[in-house]
């Protein structure tokens, strides 16, 4: 389980490791993903240090909901997004690997080849 001063999420975060930031609010922050399932898939991530979502606040459920409909804003601004998914993984049997509360946000499009059942 990764510790706080060692996770790269927290480093985005802080600033010590630099990332695109292309949504920002008080407790979220979203940035494109480096390895993309698809274009523009990015993630939001709480600023805070939460192993995954069965540890974030229940108060933050407004605010991480007001990031995921801004980063859809943003991608919407293409016109050739039609639509998207929100993805998230809690511990690793279901595939987490970054030990920090992620969500991952897929813009898709017409015939982009991602299956979700694969």
């Amino acid at each position: 389980m990764a510790i706080k001063n060692e996770c790269i999420f927290c480093k985005f975060v802080t600033n010590e490791i630099k990332v695109d930031c292309i949504y920002e609010n008080d407790n979220f922050f979203a940035f494109l993903d480096a390895n993309p399932k698809v274009k523009g898939h990015t993630l939001v991530i709480p600023k805070k240090h939460y192993v995954n979502s069965m540890d974030l606040p229940d108060s933050l459920g407004i605010e991480l909901l007001d990031a995921i409909k801004n980063v859809a804003d943003y991608h919407f601004k293409d016109k050739s997004v039609e639509g998207f998914n929100i993805v998230q993984n809690n511990f690793p049997t279901a595939g987490q690997v970054v030990m920090h509360a992620h969500f991952h946000f897929l813009p898709r499009r017409k015939g982009d080849g991602f299956n979700m059942t694969k």
